[in-house]
């Protein structure tokens, strides 16, 4: 049986829905990790509020569009990047310097690679959104 990959699965989502025009989408497969991408996500502005609702099961994401979502999606496989190399990576993944973020998973939580930058540290590229 092929393991299923919830983040995977939850930026498709996003951004299908996005291209249809909708105002909100509803993600199967609930996990914490998740949950701190959509937060990154959130906080750099491009979706609107996102609630967990328990279903008894999984859980799902409840996810406010604002339709500012171009292109996400996951970085597979998943990509060790140090602080020296978080620029190289950008421009791999996002259109421009100014567009898009990176999240990146760290030893002090996940965040967006500006704010990883920032920081001084490195860590491993799992998603990028423009």
């Amino acid at each position: 049986m092929p393991t299923q990959n919830i983040l995977a699965t939850t930026m498709n989502t996003i951004k299908l829905c996005e291209e249809r025009g909708r105002s909100y989408c509803i993600v199967d497969g609930a996990s914490k990790f998740v949950g701190y991408v959509l937060n990154v996500i959130q906080k750099a502005g491009y979706i609107g509020e996102f609630e967990y609702i328990d279903d008894g099961r999984i859980g799902k994401f409840r996810i406010q569009l604002l339709g500012r979502i171009n292109d996400c999606g996951v970085i597979v496989p998943r990509l060790n990047v140090s602080k020296e190399r978080i620029d190289q990576l950008a421009t791999k993944y996002l259109p421009s310097k100014e567009v898009g973020v990176l999240v990146i998973s760290t030893s002090s939580g996940v965040m967006s690679h500006v704010e990883a930058r920032s920081k001084g540290i490195g860590g491993i590229a799992v998603a990028y959104v423009y």
